[in-house]
């Protein structure tokens, strides 16, 4: 055996490189390899599977800088017009019926011939249908020859389920509680008001004054800034507490005057 041929069945037997499994999202994946617009760029991320989409003059260019430096992103290589445009000739080849056929073929002629050629379709739900299909097909494969050549087998990506009734009722029950102990406290609030107001009918003149300042005193005090120290010991603590009283007395002496 020559050297050439030892060296390809050592070359042989290494064992590759494993694939990255991700859980890859193909409908996000299919729209961004068939988006060929310069100014869109597509991005799988390779935790997630999830692609994102960045387009020119809509995306903060910093954040485009630093997708494009996150290794955990991969740029999409979308499929070129012309292996779409190749997609459509091939796709009109298995027409049957003659009509459709010939305006398919007239309606790829030219600039416009994408818009065109699914105008025709519009029509013809069949073959719109069949054009859905061979389409999803070939995309399919270039996504798949992508991926295996970056290195990258697709996994089974979870599915979303909807939560059963019984699941979420204990939830719900915890919010109905939360909501109707809010509807309690607004309740007491009213009755303490509605008591207040018959205090004040029941109050004779001569201490309605003192009444009126003292409630006062309250609604003032309620918007009192309260500073909070930062002691830094026992001893610090202890002066900025005896600091902070004096001044809530001094604040209330005024207010009273």
């Amino acid at each position: 055996m020559s050297s050439r041929d030892g060296q390809k069945t050592n070359d042989a037997a290494k064992p590759s490189k494993p694939l990255r499994e991700v859980p890859i999202a193909w409908e996000a994946l299919e729209d961004a390899f068939e988006n060929n617009a310069p100014e869109v760029h597509s991005y799988l991320h390779l935790a997630t599977g999830e692609v994102i989409r960045i387009v020119d003059g809509i995306a903060d260019p910093g954040m485009h800088q630093r997708v494009m430096k996150d290794t955990e992103y991969l740029r999409v290589d979308p499929v070129s017009s012309r292996e779409q445009y190749r997609w459509m000739e091939r796709f009109i080849a298995t027409v049957d019926e003659s009509e459709v056929k010939d305006k398919l073929v007239r309606s790829i002629d030219g600039k416009g011939a994408f818009r065109r050629f699914k105008d025709v379709l519009m029509a013809y739900p069949v073959d719109r249908e069949r054009w859905f299909a061979f389409r999803s097909e070939r995309l399919r494969s270039c996504m798949e020859a992508w991926l295996s050549a970056h290195g990258i087998a697709a996994a089974e990506r979870g599915e979303w389920r909807v939560p059963t009734a019984e699941e979420v009722r204990p939830q719900v029950d915890r919010e109905e509680e939360r909501r109707a102990g809010r509807r309690s406290r607004a309740v007491v609030a009213e009755e303490n008001r509605a008591r207040l107001a018959e205090l004040v009918e029941l109050l004779p003149a001569r201490e309605l004054d003192a009444a009126i300042a003292f409630l006062e005193f309250l609604r003032e005090r309620k918007h009192v800034p309260r500073a909070r120290a930062k002691p830094v010991g026992e001893e610090e603590a202890t002066r900025a507490t005896d600091e902070q009283l004096d001044e809530d007395r001094d604040q209330e002496e005024h207010d009273v005057q």
